[in-house]
């Protein structure tokens, strides 16, 4: 009964840290699009011959993309299920010898 409850109670930990994650970079994304829209009209009235706001639409993207990669590709989850995949493989290897 106790392994239950630690499993349930590991399960939804791991998925409360999962929500927290996607949630901050909803976030990010979203005060992106607003301040580089804010800048981009705010540019394009004041000083239309020079598109400066590209320079921290640029600069912001950077962080957005590698805010993004490592929330949906490059992260911890992707490294567990790489270690098991590699675990798994090894296992089939050594029993076909």
């Amino acid at each position: 009964m106790e392994t239950f409850i630690n499993k349930e109670e590991l399960a939804y930990q791991k998925a409360s840290r999962r929500v927290k994650e996607l949630k901050g970079f909803y976030g990010n994304l979203t005060s992106y699009c607003l301040v580089i829209s804010f800048l981009a009209v705010l540019n394009l009235i004041t000083s239309p011959e020079y598109l400066w706001f590209l320079w921290p639409m640029l600069g912001w993207g950077i962080g957005i993309a590698a805010h993004a990669a490592n929330t949906f590709g490059i992260s911890k989850d992707w490294e567990e299920k790489k270690i098991r995949e590699l675990m798994e493989e090894e296992r089939k290897n050594t029993k076909t010898l």
